[in-house]
């Protein structure tokens, strides 16, 4: 198979992909309902990730995740909770840019979302010394881990949602 061939087979699933996603079609599976213990685990993980973490930055970091990997779902979700606990739409705009617009956001929040990029895209070249040593310089070994399992529930929670084509605007909370 030629490279413009295999290019045309990968638009035309990321295409089908598209509007398979964007169709209205019903939900594959309800995860929670179908895998309760492993629903419940995540849940438990959650709950334990965002402890001692300011609730603001948590909400950066899982909108940023969602961004990251193209989770409808999971964006409106989190926007609507920062709104509700008083993040301004100015900040919520630019998360998708914060390295150009840094002055909406503090150096541990810069942190936080850098490492929330290179976590959520590991396998591009995997999570930076630098990114990381920033990262440790604003938070102590307690509160990076707490960041660090956040990353990784948001991930998680973003692969559920996409792999069970929950769309936005349809959560029960």
């Amino acid at each position: 198979m030629t490279t413009n061939t295999t290019a045309t087979h990968v638009a035309a699933a990321t295409d089908a992909t598209v509007t398979d996603m964007t169709a209205g079609a019903a939900p594959r599976l309800d995860f929670a309902k179908s895998a309760r213990n492993a629903f419940r685990a995540l849940i438990g993980f959650d709950a334990a990730a965002r402890e001692g973490v300011d609730p603001a930055l948590v909400e950066l970091i899982q909108i940023r995740a969602s961004h990251l990997n193209h989770c409808a779902y999971c964006l409106h979700m989190h926007t609507n909770d920062a709104r509700k606990a008083g993040e301004s739409e100015d900040r919520l705009h630019m998360i998708p840019v914060w390295r150009e617009a840094r002055h909406f956001f503090t150096a541990r929040e810069q942190a936080a979302l850098a490492l929330t990029e290179a976590v959520t895209l590991v396998a591009d070249g995997g999570v930076p010394d630098a990114v990381y040593a920033e990262a440790a310089t604003h938070f102590d070994d307690t509160e990076l881990a707490h960041v660090l399992a956040l990353i990784l529930t948001i991930n998680t929670w973003n692969r559920i949602a996409l792999a069970t084509a929950e769309q936005a605007g349809t959560d029960n909370r």
